[in-house]
């Protein structure tokens, strides 16, 4: 029998705060892959995953680089939904590149370099000097996550974690994650301006986020730019399918357009990845 993982679970496991697991699953770097009784969930191959991600971001690797490492795996090798789990990787020490090390050599997943037999002795050297995990309490990560928990705890006063975010991107403007966050925070109070901001920023700095192109999507759609924001959510079903809030949200808005057989079939799907979601039982009743 299959045996299942909340996110708070693999963080235990894994040894990381549970903010950091719900982060890079909000970043698409690495998530759950099974869906039980409708519900997200980890498996024992993404509890390897998720190992395997610690130990390259503790050696030095980027977030940004390992995630898009990662997709670049996928797109090559689409049997493996988990790639770290299944392939052994290194971290080089110069460059900090992610390293695919196969029977016969290795290559770089993003560009498809190959390194052959008579570079592998001085890969693996390479690999084997670590570099040390930041320290420093007041990074920008950690002030990231500091966020994530005053939000968690928002009992209807946003300010303390919005000025958390803002810390963190006074410490690395190139944070996209928390500028669609903060931009979340905008739009749950009112800043309509300063929200659209904020995730247009975060798509510049992260083309590839899902969660910043599906609230820029919500946004527009709120602002009456509808066909805009159906082809934002579109942007967003085309990299994440299995965003089943994105289905809703495009699902509503071909409705109102009088495309019922799309929305029809967003909705479906919504119900699929999601049948005890938030919305379930009004997509159900709407159907």
């Amino acid at each position: 029998m299959n045996q299942f993982y909340s996110a708070r679970d693999a963080a235990e496991i894994v040894g990381v705060d549970e903010s950091r697991v719900r982060y890079w699953a909000q970043t698409g770097f690495i998530g759950p892959s099974a869906r039980p009784d409708g519900r997200a969930a980890y498996t024992f191959e993404d509890l390897i995953g998720l190992k395997a991600a610690k130990a390259l971001l503790d050696r030095g690797l980027t977030l940004q680089r390992a995630r898009k490492s990662v997709a670049a795996l996928r797109s090559k090798l689409p049997e493996l939904r988990q790639p770290l789990a299944h392939l052994r990787v290194v971290v080089e020490r110069d460059g900090g590149q992610l390293m695919v090390l196969a029977e016969g050599g290795a290559f770089e997943p993003i560009s498809g370099q190959l390194l052959f037999d008579f570079d592998l002795e001085t890969l693996a050297g390479q690999a084997a000097e670590l570099h040390p995990p930041p320290t420093d309490s007041q990074t920008a990560y950690n002030w990231f996550c500091r966020a994530v928990e005053l939000e968690a705890g928002d009992l209807g006063d946003a300010e303390p974690a919005r000025s958390a975010y803002r810390r963190a991107l006074e410490l690395d403007p190139l944070l996209a994650a928390a500028h669609t966050n903060l931009g979340a925070i905008h739009h749950r109070t009112g800043n309509l301006g300063e929200a659209r901001t904020s995730f247009e920023q975060a798509l510049l700095l992260d083309p590839d986020q899902p969660e910043a192109r599906h609230n820029l999507a919500n946004l527009l759609d709120e602002l009456g730019e509808t066909e805009q924001a159906i082809a934002e959510w579109c942007r967003v079903l085309n990299s994440s399918p299995d965003f089943g809030d994105a289905h809703f949200n495009l699902s509503m808005a071909l409705h109102r357009g009088g495309q019922t057989g799309r929305s029809r079939t967003h909705l479906e799907r919504y119900l699929e990845l999601d049948s005890t979601g938030e919305w379930a039982e009004q997509a159900r009743n709407f159907l």
